[in-house]
């Protein structure tokens, strides 16, 4: 994302500079008006982790984990902004703090010149933003690799991020809600605002006035088929943010409730400190799914509180500023500050797949000592509760892959560690059809372009010139299969 001095305005000459300059150095440039140099990370207080998969994004892992950290512990992901470091994120955001306090490790990725030349992340690169895709798959290794350093729960994974760190947590939200639990996205951007650099632009000064179902209608599209679970999700924004317009907090808001179902009313609202309102938005269980703070007169940056105090965190400095420690608030949201009910039992072995149909998967696993119950979760949700080492999960989607874990309830009613998961496919397929034009196919994931030309996924049928003229109606007649049926399939 960028970032410019609060006096810099862009300028059209400006912005078509920047752009010829930054497609002759073969990188995206998103600065909001500065091409800056990228910094130099020292990571002092970090460690570099190597060898955490194929990393196609080109990125750095870097981790911190509080001395003697217990197995099943909480994991969080913090994403820098542009023209920063894993380092700098570390030394201002505050986590540090609340790792040591609440007993959870961290995952600080980190791109480079490399990849952008301010050192964004490529949040509006499908290629790098979309699930099993450049930087959005190293961000996930990492969390595979830590979840296996510090023997982490994979049920408590959460990711925030600051400005392009914060637009690109969106987009991870949306493409593996199965592997974060929870996210923060401060002075970001809506989950597949933007597919383009002139796209992104746009997003950041001018967002689309999308319907709250068009916005989770990107959502959906990106996560995997047949999801039925998602992130808790906090938005932060200034009201005085000329770099990334205060309106993107509205369209989060609506993107993210709809996917809740929730309504875009706050269930309540409340004042706290540095100027700030939070809106809250309780899901159908009275539980807060969506939170909204909004800092009054804060521009372009991440929200700190410099002191000793119980509740603050963090230091000033660009794009770091004084006002209320965001930090404290999103851990407090998430739950990492101990109200959760998690037990000393460990985790169930054995979790086996012993048979699916096209609408139930049933488990088995073996039994732990002293358990009274145990706990199924379906992609991190929990789905039921029973006193045998078998479940039958029922009311599934056809032809859907689910991913499972089990946990070992103790008699005082709480679930200890999280088994490894499983993957379980529903038998049978139901096609659904779509009707679009063929850009919107592409960026949707039905289709793809190669030569300037639209071919659908799968079937690899031609759909001709890739470009918004062209419409067509997709069927799709198996997972990331489609096929062209303009005549005999109705639109969606």
């Amino acid at each position: 994302m960028g970032q410019s001095h609060p006096a810099f305005r862009f300028s059209r000459a400006l912005v078509r500079r920047a752009r010829r300059w930054a497609t002759a150095a073969g990188v995206l440039v998103l600065t909001g008006g500065l091409l800056a140099a990228a910094p130099q990370a020292s990571a002092a207080g970090l460690t570099q982790v190597t060898g955490f998969g194929t990393n196609p994004g080109n990125l750095s892992m870097y981790t911190y984990a509080p001395d003697a950290l217990p197995a099943g512990a909480p994991l969080v992901v913090a994403l820098h902004g542009c023209t920063q470091s894993a380092d700098d994120y570390y030394a201002h955001s505050g986590w540090p703090k609340f790792a040591d306090a609440y007993g959870f490790a961290l995952v600080l990725p980190q791109t480079s010149s490399a990849n952008n030349a301010n050192s964004c992340f490529n949040w509006f690169e499908p290629g790098d933003s979309g699930r099993g895709q450049g930087e959005a798959l190293s961000i996930k290794q990492m969390v595979d690799k830590a979840v296996a350093l510090y023997g982490g729960d994979t049920r408590r994974v959460y990711v925030t991020g600051l400005s392009a760190g914060g637009a690109m947590t969106a987009n991870l939200l949306a493409a593996y809600p199965d592997v974060f639990a929870g996210g923060a996205i401060g002075s970001g951007l809506p989950a597949r605002c933007a597919s383009s650099v002139s796209a992104a632009y746009t997003c950041m000064y001018s967002p689309p006035d999308k319907s709250p179902a068009q916005w989770g209608d990107l959502v959906r599209s990106a996560a995997p088929a047949g999801t039925d679970s998602w992130p808790r999700v906090a938005i932060w924004q200034g009201t005085a943010d000329t770099t990334v317009q205060p309106a993107n907090a509205t369209e989060l808001r609506d993107q993210w409730t709809n996917v809740w179902g929730t309504g875009q009313t706050p269930s309540r609202t409340e004042s706290l400190g540095g100027g700030t309102t939070l809106s809250v938005y309780d899901d159908a269980s009275g539980r807060s799914a969506v939170e909204v703070y909004t800092v009054s007169g804060m521009g372009h940056g991440l929200a700190v509180d410099p002191g000793s105090g119980a509740e603050q965190c963090g230091s000033a400095g660009t794009y770091y500023l004084d006002t209320i420690c965001s930090s404290d608030h999103i851990a407090r949201f998430w739950g990492l500050d101990g109200d959760e009910d998690t037990g000393s039992l460990p985790a169930p072995t054995g979790l086996t797949v012993t048979g699916a149909t096209d609408t139930t998967v049933s488990l088995s696993w073996q039994a732990v000592a002293g358990a009274g119950a145990y706990e199924v979760y379906r992609g991190g949700t929990r789905v039921g509760r029973t006193t045998s080492t078998s479940y039958t999960d029922t009311g599934l989607a056809t032809g859907t892959t689910y991913s499972y874990t089990a946990a070992a309830v103790d008699t005082a009613g709480a679930a200890g560690s999280a088994s490894p998961a499983v993957s379980a496919t529903t038998t049978g397929f139901t096609p659904t059809c779509h009707t679009a034009d063929n850009y919107a196919h592409t960026a949707a994931g039905r289709a793809y372009q190669s030569g300037g030309y639209t071919y659908a996924k799968g079937s690899g049928q031609a759909m001709g010139l890739w470009n918004t003229f062209i419409s067509h109606t997709l069927k799709q007649t198996a997972p990331g299969h489609y096929v062209i049926d303009d005549a005999g399939c109705p639109g969606p």
